[in-house]
């Protein structure tokens, strides 16, 4: 069963190789990674047990080689290219790889990822299939490019990244198993070490005292399908013609005789190796095989469909010409436009192209290449100096002269040719490129596809033309005139008034002063305190829940308030619904407080803001700075309230009642001063304390009102 099974996929890879495609189908397969001098050739001949491959420095195999060992009674061989041609003479097997590699590839050490099928058959042989891919190589000689090393990188990648693929990484035990090339793109495409299969080769080179049983074991670096020792004749033993059977016998003694393998010399050698090999390819191909055979009957169906699609097609019909062609033709309209647009079928999720690359231009492009054009500040100011004194000539000029800035924005606006026009020229190339994708739907017919892409191409730099002469047009526009009429250009009187308008509207709304402050209850339930947001502007006295500014709780506008000064430290401002009492810092005190009705409010910045935003034209800033260095009204112990005196006093009359009474009984004997449509009044509070608070309040600031009113 296992023989049947690879005997198939082989037939399978024959007939692909054959056609020169294969048909999306990944086949199950072993492929043999190693870097250069890590025994690859060694392995495979000690398989086939005859010597067939190519041997010498640098890169030998240069192209993939699909070997197919097949169990049978007679010994020879056969290549696809030579069908019918039966080799017996493995030298000659050898000659002809040389010679197919060179046909295809040069005879300069070229690579090519062209595979060459070569089966052998033979007693001494398991069913096996492996692909021996090119070694790993860091330096180019020859005819071969720079880059050879990313070449054989990615050939080698083309085959080991597919899941049907199983890895036979080949890593030589005198190298330090951490930087083997082939474990380390095999862990790259199977991080788990799935896929995996290590072997280890010139385990008898090691340094004496020095052995690998720990790799061996599978310890060092885990993979699934464990690791196998080989032992592989020396360059002198090929030299010499040692027979490969003497090899293999000496590969057991060796193992056997060893202290640090004996242990395992029964799963160590090559003929373990190649039980091995079949055993995980056939077990491999069985796991994939359902799905394998689930895939290739959907493409045999879709190939009947097709087909059948075709049973009637009579090629020589004029009628059937005209309506293929014109089924083409809109169906590529149709994919361009899809693809500008950004809505197409397939979504193309590897890079940017057609509608959003030329988004991607005009958005990101365009801007950055207008950015890549900086200017020498210091440069630029000198070119204005110099045009200026060129256009004054021997005069000495007043003004700067509208010649001069002409001359130099004229100099900078042609700058913007460049980007502009490199900016056509990338969306011209974005929409070719297009073009040439969506033309892929009739490779079927070549001469079809190449007129279409000329015709297209050819329209597209049509407009490109005219595209650049309207662009040059627009410049050239913006070049002959410097409009300053324009609502955008601000010139030195209009920035002037424009700064003096947005100055004077914003005077209103200009926040003078804001800050946290802490409302105290002083009322019937004493204690307890919250913080609030206050705004001062020049128009209004707002707080606020917090200092985001959304929930207001109070709003008042300065325009209508009355100021009433009662002490040092206490200043009453009425409203018709609001009594606000303004402090500044109490004697003996570090947190002043505002009355608020009958709360408190303690914690910003005293009297001297408050009273200086709310009355500006009476300049209390300086009138507070006065009467501090006056002392009017002496000091605490001359009869000034203490803290806890003006922090505790109550209003006998009500909110609304309070201002009336006060005024009817001052209105006649103070003095009047307009400030913001209000007025001030000398004043004084209805209130009750541990001592004459209301007639010390009025003797010290009717001494003060006196004295500056």
């Amino acid at each position: 069963m296992g023989s049947g099974l690879i005997e198939l996929v082989n037939r399978l890879q024959d007939a692909f190789a054959a056609l020169g495609q294969s048909c999306l189908l990944e086949l199950p397969q072993i492929a043999v990674v190693g870097g250069q001098s890590a025994g690859k050739s060694s392995v495979l001949e000690n398989c086939v047990s005859r010597d067939f491959l190519p041997r010498g420095s640098g890169i030998v195999t240069r192209r993939p080689l699909v070997l197919q060992l097949v169990t049978a009674k007679t010994e020879y061989a056969e290549f696809l290219h030579c069908k019918g041609r039966k080799f017996t003479d493995f030298d000659e097997v050898r000659q002809e790889i040389e010679a197919e590699t060179d046909r295809v590839t040069g005879l300069n050490k070229g690579i090519s990822s062209i595979p060459i099928n070569l089966r052998v058959y033979s007693p001494h042989v398991l069913s096996l299939t492996l692909v021996d891919l090119p070694g790993i190589t860091k330096v180019p000689v020859g005819d071969q490019p720079p880059d050879i090393e990313q070449q054989i990188r990615d050939m080698i990648m083309q085959f080991i990244s597919r899941e049907n693929c199983l890895i036979l990484a080949v890593t030589p035990a005198n190298t330090d198993l951490a930087n083997s090339d082939a474990l380390k793109l095999a862990k790259e495409v199977d991080p788990q070490g799935l896929r995996t299969i290590g072997v280890i080769t010139k385990l008898d080179l090691m340094d004496e005292g020095t052995d690998a049983t720990e790799i061996l074991e599978n310890k060092l670096l885990p993979l699934r399908r464990g690791y196998i020792g080989v032992v592989n004749r020396s360059q002198k033993d090929i030299d010499g013609k040692k027979d490969i059977k003497a090899a293999m016998l000496a590969e057991r003694k060796f193992f056997l005789s060893h202290p640090a393998y004996r242990h395992m010399a029964d799963r160590m050698g090559t003929p373990y190796l190649q039980k091995v090999l079949n055993q995980q390819l056939t077990n491999h191909i069985r796991d994939t095989l359902p799905a394998f055979r689930s895939k290739l009957q959907s493409q045999l169906l879709s190939i009947e469909h097709e087909v059948e699609v075709y049973k009637n097609f009579k090629p020589e019909d004029p009628t059937r010409k005209t309506k293929a062609l014109l089924q083409m033709v809109q169906q590529f309209s149709v994919d361009f436009e899809k693809r500008i647009e950004g809505s197409g079928d397939q979504v193309d999720t590897l890079e940017l192209s057609g509608g959003a690359k030329i988004n991607r231009i005009f958005h990101e492009r365009f801007p950055f290449e207008l950015v890549k054009m900086e200017f020498n500040e210091k440069e630029l100011r000198r070119e204005i100096s110099y045009a200026i004194k060129n256009i004054h000539g021997i005069r000495t000029g007043l003004f700067t002269p509208d010649m001069a800035f002409e001359a130099i924005v004229k100099k900078q606006i042609v700058k913007l040719k460049g980007p502009c026009l490199k900016s056509v020229d990338l969306v011209m190339q974005e929409l070719i490129n297009t073009v040439k994708k969506c033309t892929k739907k009739l490779a079927t017919y070549p001469r079809l596809c190449e007129e279409t892409e000329r015709i297209v191409a050819g329209h597209i730099r049509d407009r490109e033309e005219k595209t650049k002469e309207q662009v040059l047009l627009l410049i050239d526009i913006q070049v002959s005139y410097i409009n300053t009429n324009h609502e955008d250009f601000i010139g030195f009187a209009n920035a002037q008034q424009r700064s003096s308008q947005v100055n004077k509207s914003a005077v209103g709304n200009q926040v003078i002063r804001k800050g946290w402050l802490t409302i105290n209850n002083i009322g019937i339930m004493k204690g307890g305190s919250k913080e609030y947001w206050f705004v001062l502007t020049a128009e209004s006295l707002s707080w606020y829940k917090d200092d985001e500014v959304k929930t207001q709780f109070l709003s008042s506008n300065v325009k209508i308030l009355t100021l009433f000064i009662l002490n040092l430290h206490l200043v009453c401002i009425f409203s018709c619904n609001l009594i606000y009492l303004l402090p500044g810092a109490a004697p003996g005190t570090s947190t002043p407080s505002v009355c608020l009705g009958r709360q408190a409010v303690g914690g910003w910045g005293g009297l001297p803001v408050v009273v200086r935003a709310t009355v500006r034209l009476l300049s209390v800033a300086c009138l507070w700075e006065v009467s501090r260095s006056h002392n009017f009204g002496g000091n605490s112990a001359a009869g000034t309230p203490k803290a806890q005196d003006w922090r505790t006093s109550r209003w006998h009359a009500s909110e609304s009642a309070l201002p009336a009474d006060l005024l009817q009984a001052h209105h006649q004997k103070l003095p009047h001063c307009r400030a913001w449509g209000g007025k001030i009044h000398r004043a004084t509070p209805v209130a009750t304390t541990s001592n004459d608070f209301s007639s010390s309040v009025c003797r010290r600031w009717s001494l003060f009102w006196d004295r500056f009113f």
